[in-house]
């Protein structure tokens, strides 16, 4: 089995070979070393590199830049980032470091346990695909399936994305439940309820996980499903968020109409529209937010639209709203609708189109 490759980035000699001391002691992997980035770039290129940790203080393209650069060459923006570094060390940098394609942050001085840790975690899944390449070669035709998110990095960002309402909605629960203890107003209806409550947000990103896991599988199960079901299923997950912001979901469509595909996956996309546009209530302050969902048949195709009164965007960004890393908003990841585009034309073969309505965004889909 071919090893593991790691490029070590750092302009200061001294700090290559520390840190290749470290990972050798562990781990019988190739290492590969450059002092800057061009040369890095040149190793990237002729080599297949699984892994890359790199210093952000260097003299001609920072750590940052770097990683900017890698994520826009197809054939090298899906290798993995790990940042290195004794001076970027406070929360602001280490937000920005994640932003770029980041998937790990770690400060100097390097602590041998962790960062030894982290390496096993993707040399662990590197081998577990090699292997799998090797028994039933279904992973090369994986990767190139989805060569355009089939990244470390980005599967990362997508799940994060995914499971951080949920999370705020658990901890807004906790919260709660404090607060009546305090004023002892704890009692067994109550706690049902924070029961039931709680299951549904754990059962939701169990499936959210469970839903990645299987999206990048070439043989997923498809079957009919009642899309009426995941509108619902959406405003169930998304209750907490639309009751905080007086948003109305209106909706216009068959309830027996129906969808072939895989279920979570629609439900996937559905989400991620509905919570961009209550992010976009919230940060426009819209007095009366408004989401309008309509479906019908056109021939053998169901068109689906999804749109709100939250004034939809700049000209100059509509074109670029789908695009991965593209966001306008202060901490957003530009993940989700990247997402929503990946799905819509992987997993159920249609197309999608995003246009300025008269009061908002509108999502006009395809299936």
């Amino acid at each position: 089995m071919e090893k593991f490759a790691i490029l070590i980035v750092d302009d200061i000699e001294e700090n290559i070979y520390s840190l290749r001391l470290l990972i050798e002691e562990s781990f019988d992997v190739n290492i590969f070393t450059a002092l800057n980035a061009k040369e890095a770039i040149k190793i990237l290129v002729e080599n297949n590199i699984d892994l890359i940790l790199t210093d952000i203080q260097m003299p001609d393209i920072d750590g940052f830049e770097f990683a900017q650069y890698i994520k826009g060459i197809d054939s090298i923006k899906h290798i993995p980032i790990i940042f290195i570094t004794g001076i970027y060390d406070k929360d602001e940098y280490k937000s920005k470091g994640y932003d770029v394609g980041g998937v790990e942050y770690i400060t100097k001085p390097i602590d041998k346990h962790l960062l030894t840790s982290k390496l096993k975690i993707y040399i662990d899944i590197y081998n577990k695909i090699k292997a799998t390449t090797e028994k039933l070669n279904e992973t090369q035709d994986l990767l190139i399936q989805n060569s355009r998110i089939a990244s470390m990095g980005e599967m990362v960002g997508l799940i994060s994305h995914q499971l951080k309402q949920p999370l705020n909605v658990l901890s807004m629960y906790c919260d709660d439940v404090n607060m009546s203890y305090d004023f002892n107003e704890l009692d067994e209806e109550h706690m049902k309820r924070f029961s039931d409550n709680t299951k549904k947000q754990i059962n939701y990103m169990d499936a959210t996980i469970n839903g990645f896991l299987n999206f990048f599988k070439p043989n997923k199960k498809k079957e009919e499903f009642l899309l009426k079901n995941c509108i619902v299923k959406t405003e169930e997950i998304l209750k907490n968020k639309i009751k905080v912001y007086s948003a109305n979901i209106n909706l216009d469509l068959d309830e027996d109409l129906k969808i072939f595909g895989v279920e979570t996956e629609l439900l996937q996309l559905i989400i991620n529209i509905v919570n961009n546009s209550l992010d976009e209530f919230k940060e426009r302050d819209i007095k009366e937010p408004e989401i309008f969902i309509s479906a019908h048949k056109e021939n053998d195709k169901t068109v689906l639209i999804l749109e709100d009164n939250a004034g939809g965007v700049e000209k100059e960004n509509l074109d670029r709203i789908l695009e991965p890393y593209f966001t306008t908003k202060e901490n957003g990841t530009g993940i989700g609708l990247y997402l929503v585009k990946i799905i819509v034309e992987n997993s159920f073969e249609g197309k999608l189109e995003v246009v300025n309505a008269d009061k908002g965004l509108k999502f006009i889909i395809i299936l």
